[in-house]
């Protein structure tokens, strides 16, 4: 299959600029292919398609004739299920695709890299003791992030690494971490330009030193308009286009100033006579019209809702060229599965406890967090709901406004909070200064403040954030709303770093921190429900996800699957098509996955406010 994208390739590296129009499109994404520069990132609120939209320009490109790399620095990838090859930290060709090679930055296979870079030519050379020490410092989360940034920015500045390529793609991870991966190159040069003492939270500075001109060189790659492009891709809900809004103002801050909106699986409207149709074609055409001025200024593609699944390299094909993928018509059976009613009363039941909600990122955590508290204060208890997310969208799913009141009416209480990564850093650093730095001569606190400025202290301070929060649920119920997969496993795996780090900063180990692992192991305190929607590649990464908490001892409480076409009554033969590939998957989440699942429709309305939230624990699709 190929596609005439028209005149603008020149030779392997080169691309359009920014200001050239785009050329004539050639079916989905056809503007978006024809003026496509030498980098082109993707990135979005979690659960909106970059996989799918990354890999669908990547094979477009590719069957136009370019050279392409395609590059997932997603911690929870999944591209190997939409392009149907294994991949590892190497360029593997795509089979069928003639041009096309991907793969996956592996942040823990980056991370011992790392470690060994620094640490191999201690070996030998210094004590033992002082070796164990650099490792111990180089095993934090911290460590992982800066090691995969090392892989990514390999790819992005040196023009070796990507020499045989016309197109290097980045399927980048959900938008917030995207954020942070990008601002890397600044933080860490800068780090590098103020720091006099050779001393950081990832041991002795040479390790980052001796790639200062490389991490110069991608702030660059990133800031030239010839050279880049930044995909915000995105449904057209309104949570999603906000997020996508406040992605283009952080990140033009940052110096990426060409910017494209990709709006992903737009519902089509005609004349179908279904309710739901109706009501989902109606919220997609009022979030478009209502696209924040932010993307409104930018230039926009859409990819239309289509019937199939768009995972496998035809598929993604027909999905280019404005297909439809022939499929049987099939009945919707359902398997036994319970209502997220009767999952919430049996928790009431126990008084109180931590309720967590987990999974990859857009399938609806915030969402069913909100609703969770509501159903626990309704039955009479006191509920704090609260994030780790970044994002922090509670307050819109709850349409409280901005910044709020201190708490939502119920039969009992629901008091909100968030654990802002700012607001937390700062008490840490305060906290640390004022205890470990007062006895210190001033040669010492130097050493401190410079090592506290370092970019890892954030990650501490949230994870002891964190920790505070799950230590309120031994009295009452705290319902968190947690970050993507990817993070939270961070958070929770920062447990067995955390103790190291706080040490060689000199602060004491909080009794919160200390209790943390035991009490989400505790089933009879902590409630993991592993939140899903009814497509492979989600339920695919929440069942890891399972197999990850549980090696941590955690044993998930129930399994939710959310936006669920099969529940409802649909008479669109779109949405019907959509349902019917449902009844499969569910059965395999019963079967393989999940102890308990409970079924939550997809609803007519968006489920924000009490009402909408009520609708959602009901089951009911209006």
């Amino acid at each position: 299959m190929g596609l005439d994208l028209g005149r603008g390739f020149g030779c392997a590296g080169t691309g359009s600029l920014a200001d050239e129009p785009d050329r004539a499109a050639v079916g989905v994404l056809g503007a978006l292919l024809a003026s496509a520069p030498r980098f082109v990132f993707f990135t979005g609120k979690g659960g909106v398609g970059k996989t799918s939209t990354a890999s669908t320009v990547a094979v477009g490109l590719a069957d136009a004739g370019r050279r392409v790399l395609l590059v997932s620095t997603d911690p929870a990838s999944n591209l190997d299920e939409v392009l149907g090859v294994v991949l590892g930290g190497s360029a593997t060709p795509v089979p069928g695709v003639t041009g096309l090679d991907a793969l996956n930055v592996d942040p823990l296979a980056a991370a011992a890299a790392y470690r060994e870079r620094v640490v191999g030519p201690y070996r030998g050379v210094l004590p033992d003791s002082a070796v164990a020490s650099v490792e111990e410092q180089l095993s934090g989360a911290c460590t992982v992030e800066i090691a995969a940034f090392d892989e990514f920015t390999s790819l992005l500045a040196d023009p070796d690494a990507t020499a045989g390529y016309d197109h290097v793609a980045f399927d980048t991870a959900p938008t917030r971490h995207t954020l942070r991966l990008l601002s890397l190159p600044g933080a860490w040069s800068e780090f590098i330009d103020t720091s006099t003492l050779g001393t950081s939270c990832i041991g002795p500075l040479s390790g980052l030193t001796s790639q200062h001109e490389r991490y110069r060189a991608a702030v660059d790659a990133l800031a030239d308009p010839a050279r880049t492009v930044l995909v915000l891709v995105s449904r057209p809900e309104p949570l999603a286009l906000a997020e996508a809004a406040r992605a283009s103002v952080e990140l033009g801050a940052l110096g990426v100033a060409r910017q494209r909106l990709v709006l992903n699986g737009v519902f089509p409207a005609r004349a179908s006579g279904d309710p739901l149709a109706a009501a989902l074609a109606r919220r997609a055409a009022a979030a478009v019209a209502a696209l924040p001025a932010e993307l409104a200024r930018l230039p926009r593609d859409e990819v239309p809702l289509v019937e199939f699944s768009p995972v496998g390299v035809p598929a993604l094909r027909a999905l280019l060229a404005g297909e439809s993928v022939p499929a049987g018509v099939a009945p919707v059976v359902l398997p036994d599965t319970t209502s997220l009613r009767a999952l919430v009363a049996e928790l009431a039941g126990r008084g109180r406890g931590l309720v967590l909600t987990m999974g990859k990122g857009g399938v609806g955590k915030t969402t069913l967090a909100a609703a969770v508290a509501l159903e626990l204060s309704r039955l009479g208890h006191a509920v704090e709901l609260t994030t780790t997310d970044p994002a922090a969208h509670l307050e819109a799913v709850l349409a409280t406004g901005a910044g709020g009141p201190a708490g939502v009416a119920g039969a009992g209480t629901v008091e909100l909070s968030r654990i802002d990564p700012e607001r937390a850093t700062a008490a840490y650093v305060a906290e640390v200064l004022a205890d470990a730095g007062a006895t210190l001569d001033a040669s010492g606190r130097a050493v401190l403040e410079e090592d506290l400025r370092s970019p890892c202290t954030a990650e501490i301070a949230v994870f002891r954030a964190f920790a505070r929060a799950v230590a309120g649920a031994t009295d009452r119920f705290v319902v968190l709303d947690t970050a993507p997969t990817g993070h939270t496993l961070l958070l929770l795996d920062a447990a067995r770093a955390y103790h190291r780090e706080v040490g060689r900063q000199g602060g004491a180990v909080p009794p919160e921190v200390e209790a943390l692992l035991d009490r989400l192991s505790d089933p009879g305190l902590t409630s993991v429900l592993v939140v899903t929607v009814p497509e492979a590649t989600p339920i695919h990464e929440a069942a890891a996800l399972q197999d990850d908490l549980r090696r941590a001892g955690i044993e998930p409480f129930a399994w939710v699957a959310n936006q669920s076409l099969a529940a409802t009554a649909t008479a669109d033969p779109l949405l019907g098509a959509r349902a019917a590939a449902e009844t499969g998957r569910l059965a395999e989440i019963v079967a393989r996955h999940a102890a308990r699942l409970a079924l939550v429709p997809m609803l007519a309305d968006a489920p924000t406010g009490a009402a909408g939230l009520s609708h959602l624990v009901a089951g009911t699709t209006t």
